[in-house]
């Protein structure tokens, strides 16, 4: 018995073009089209729409959310670099090693270059977008578009290295300098079968209930990775906040910036009065890099040796550090100013993170407090 074979023949109709006919597409309204592209928002496939005709050309740059992907970072100190700027963010297809790798080494021994520095230039700003995009900077590119009020940018991985297994997160405020900052670390995050009935638990040792920083928190250099977590991290978000100078500078009607990095480990933010404050008053930079000043500032750390989340999640060593400046508010103090600014810090550090560190972040936030002072750096 033969089986008969059924043959698909394509219609010829569906692949003809009548040149006469009306494009649909054409009669979608300049706004609408506008609409879609603010949805598509990736640099690179907005770069290839304004190949598609010249009403795309002129319409892309009329674009308001903006993604740029970064995948190198490297440091432009000859004529091809873009604009004033001696950093640039690249756009290009290898991605680096850790670049706080030498952060911390750097700053203790001899001078902190938070960049590594790689041969070649950035291809000059007046050659074509396409296909030269991998080759530009965040900076040449987004000159393509006037009227960004929102942009994402995103870098190739986490500036912090830690040892495998080590959490890691922070979220930064910046306007012209450093105006809060958060950061969540644990030592291993643990995961098991829970009952469906858990809840959140954290252990407390007894030298806790009296007040006191537990003995085992000295002991095997545990204040001292502490301590190394968050200096590494702001100089990680004052290294980032420096390298937008240029790019504040020439979009003005930027109205929201966020810089975070394809590892989740690190985010900065800046809303429209932080922009605005960026703008008005000047940048401090640090003597010793190219980063922005760090203010002298209060911390608050609080600690659980063991914490238990929903789902089967556990942190162990979970540390929760929240860092304001020193002169904003004067934090401890009853002025009648400060209740607000506080509750505007509180909603930050409460809106950090998602998920499981969303909680861990919730339980760490009932734990005692213990206040540090730093010097700015």
């Amino acid at each position: 018995m033969t089986q008969s074979k059924s043959r698909i023949h394509a219609d010829p109709a569906i692949f003809f073009f009548d040149e006469d006919q009306e494009d649909q597409f054409d009669r979608l309204p300049d706004p609408l089209i506008v609409v879609i592209l603010n949805k598509l928002s990736d640099v690179r496939s907005l770069g290839r729409c304004l190949a598609v005709s010249r009403r795309f050309n002129s319409l892309v740059p009329m674009v308001t959310d903006i993604f740029v992907r970064i995948d190198r970072v490297v440091t432009s100190d000859g004529p091809g670099c873009a604009g004033d700027s001696d950093e640039t963010l690249t756009l290009t297809s290898t991605k680096p090693r850790s670049l706080f790798s030498h952060f911390l080494k750097l700053m203790l021994f001899t001078i902190l270059k938070p960049l590594n520095h790689l041969h070649g230039g950035v291809s000059g700003p007046n050659r074509p977008l396409l296909p030269q995009l991998s080759h530009h900077s965040p900076v040449q590119v987004l000159k393509n578009f006037t009227n960004v009020e929102n942009l994402r940018i995103e870098l190739p991985a986490g500036d912090v290295g830690t040892e495998e297994g080590v959490i890691l997160k922070w979220r930064a405020e910046f306007g012209s300098t450093l105006q809060n900052c958060v950061i969540l670390g644990g030592t291993r995050m643990d995961h098991k079968p829970v009952p469906d009935n858990a809840t959140i638990t954290s252990s407390l040792s007894p030298e806790e209930n009296n007040g006191s920083i537990p003995e085992s928190f000295y002991t095997n250099g545990g204040l001292k990775l502490r301590v190394v977590w968050t200096i590494s991290s702001l100089i990680a978000a004052s290294t980032r906040h420096y390298l937008l100078r240029q790019i504040i500078k020439e979009h003005p009607t930027l109205k929201s910036l966020v810089l975070t990095d394809a590892d989740g480990q690190g985010t900065l933010i800046m809303g429209k009065e932080q922009l605005k404050e960026f703008r008005e008053k000047p940048l401090a930079p640090s003597a010793s890099s190219s980063r922005t000043q760090v203010p002298a500032s209060n911390m608050k750390l609080r600690y659980s040796p063991y914490l238990e989340l929903p789902g089967g999640v556990g942190i162990q060593g979970a540390t929760l550090v929240t860092i304001r400046p020193a002169t904003d508010g004067n934090a401890n103090s009853g002025n009648g100013n400060n209740g607000s600014g506080k509750k505007d810090s509180e909603a930050f550090v409460s809106g950090s993170f998602e998920g499981a560190y969303k909680d861990a972040v919730k339980a760490l936030l009932k734990r005692r407090t213990y206040l540090l002072e730093m010097n700015g750096f």
